[in-house]
């Protein structure tokens, strides 16, 4: 799934253009690369947000719900 989807989906940023303007930034990591709206993200990638003056870092892990898988993520650090 795409990185500007599983930031909106899994609730880590509210509105997809807002994630892909950060992405477009270079303020999201992913696996300690920058990456790019539209950076594939698999079970288990490892994602830093830069908000601020705040940095978050976060696991994605998907369940699957009938046909769907829903991101969600569980947090690792935050900084402030």
């Amino acid at each position: 799934m795409r990185l500007d989807l599983v930031l909106k989906q899994s609730g880590i940023i509210k509105r997809r253009t807002i994630a892909k303007e950060l992405a477009d930034n270079g303020r999201i990591l992913v696996n300690d690369k920058v990456g790019k709206p539209s950076t594939e993200i698999k079970d288990g990638d490892i994602i830093t947000a830069k908000l601020g003056k705040r940095e978050s870092k976060v696991v994605i892990h998907f369940v699957t719900k009938g046909k769907r898988e829903i991101p969600t993520f569980e947090v690792i650090e935050n900084e402030n």
